[in-house]
């Protein structure tokens, strides 16, 4: 195993964690995990880089490892009552429609590459940003302004629809392509 995937597993491992935390409402606690899930995707990445070690199982694991965190956050924060429910959705859904849509091209044997975009990876980004300010929110009570993570939350919100849509396009080019 090399150490962009095991920095990937590291990850995985710290979701149920993480969680545990989120509902026992050791906000501090989770926001750590958080931020070391975060600095670990990143250093995967650049591992993965720079030592030449990009595998597809990690292309598998990354993005496995992304949405395994972000949904478990979402929806425990959702359930807490920290983050709307109907904001939970709008990202899961895209998450979904992204793996249904992997799912489809493989059944019609249509050559595909996990690779992400720009705009997805800048979603993944906002996503992890509105998670830690809406931590921080509860952790320090008073120091994020309800507007600024409305804005954030709006912000976070679009760029998860356009980058749904933009997959979703994604994927009907390619099919497009083969037939």
């Amino acid at each position: 195993m090399n150490v962009p995937n095991l920095l990937t597993l590291v990850r995985i491992l710290l979701v149920p964690i993480t969680v545990i935390f989120l509902m026992q409402g050791a906000f501090l606690k989770a926001l750590i995990l958080l931020v070391v899930s975060g600095i670990t995707d990143a250093l995967d990445g650049f591992f993965a880089r720079i030592l030449n070690q990009q595998t597809v199982l990690g292309s598998y694991l990354d993005p496995i490892a992304d949405k395994a965190l972000f949904a478990s956050c979402f929806v425990t924060l959702s359930i807490k009552g920290i983050i709307p429910g109907w904001f939970t959705v709008i990202v899961i859904s895209r998450d979904f429609i992204i793996l249904v849509g992997i799912a489809i091209l493989s059944i019609m044997s249509i050559p595909y590459e996990i690779r992400p975009s720009f705009i997805g990876k800048l979603t993944t980004t906002l996503q992890l940003l509105t998670l830690v300010f809406f931590l921080v929110s509860r952790i320090l009570p008073g120091t994020i302004d309800y507007m600024w993570l409305m804005i954030l939350q709006w912000v976070t919100v679009a760029f998860t629809i356009i980058s749904g849509l933009n997959y979703m396009f994604r994927g009907i080019k390619l099919n497009s392509s083969t037939t």
